[in-house]
């Protein structure tokens, strides 16, 4: 028994551009190119203190966005489980909402522990 007819004959086709679409896609070709390999001069800073400073403030800054948005998914999870009455998805919506609440204030509690 045969579910699904398979088609040999697979013929690419070309697909029509204009002129402008095809001037539009090289000027953005040309600026994705420009944007990838242009080179910019870095200077170093003079305090190498300060430099890890912003670097691992930049990392606290994308770890809190993650624990946000994971604090909002639990609270959709947990709304959604009260409205159906899942225990288990309420435990997860739980779970995922304490875990967004530690991600989001993780820098705040690495310096009350560490003093």
């Amino acid at each position: 028994m045969k579910l699904f007819k398979k088609n040999e004959k697979k013929e690419t086709v070309k697909l029509p551009m204009g002129r402008k679409t095809r001037k539009a896609f090289v000027m953005y070709a040309a600026l994705v190119c420009c944007m990838i390999f242009g080179t910019t001069t870095a200077f170093a800073a003079n305090d190498p203190i300060a430099v890890v400073n912003n670097l691992s403030n930049f990392i606290f800054g994308l770890i809190k966005a993650v624990g946000m948005i994971m604090l909002g998914f639990g609270i959709v999870q947990v709304g959604l489980s009260l409205k159906s009455h899942d225990p288990s998805q309420r435990a997860n919506g739980f779970l995922t909402l304490a875990g967004g609440v530690v991600i989001t204030f993780a820098k705040e509690i690495l310096t009350l522990i560490t003093g």
